[in-house]
């Protein structure tokens, strides 16, 4: 059984590694979406994987250091693509949640990076 929780933020960065005059050299925004993903075997007592309630506040402490803020000026996130993110969010999120099957992280509603460990 899959569960899917999916979070959103607001943030700005900058791609310090990209060629110059690259677009995605210079700082902007993007209302980022990001969707943890449960596996496992449900529970015949509880009737679930997982309650929803422990993938947020799993999440939410980071969510707040995402939301808003310069992804760059986070530590770890110097160079903060899709991939680096989702990445530094499954390193974050695994011991708190074992059943964490993959981080997808969406930048703009056509691109999408998925990250299962």
């Amino acid at each position: 059984m899959k569960l899917e929780k999916t979070f959103r933020f607001e943030a700005a960065h900058w791609l310090p590694n990209v060629p110059e005059g690259h677009k995605c050299g210079r700082m902007h925004g993007h209302s980022f979406r990001v969707t943890i993903v449960i596996s496992g075997k449900v529970d015949p007592m509880t009737g679930w994987v997982i309650d929803y309630g422990e993938i947020k506040e799993a999440f939410s402490p980071l969510e707040e250091q995402l939301d808003h803020h310069c992804l760059n000026e986070i530590d770890g996130l110097e160079n903060p693509t899709s991939e680096v993110l989702s990445k530094w969010i499954w390193d974050r999120l695994s011991p708190r949640l074992p059943l964490l099957h993959e981080v997808a992280v969406e930048e703009t509603c056509t691109c999408r990076c998925i990250y299962n460990g």
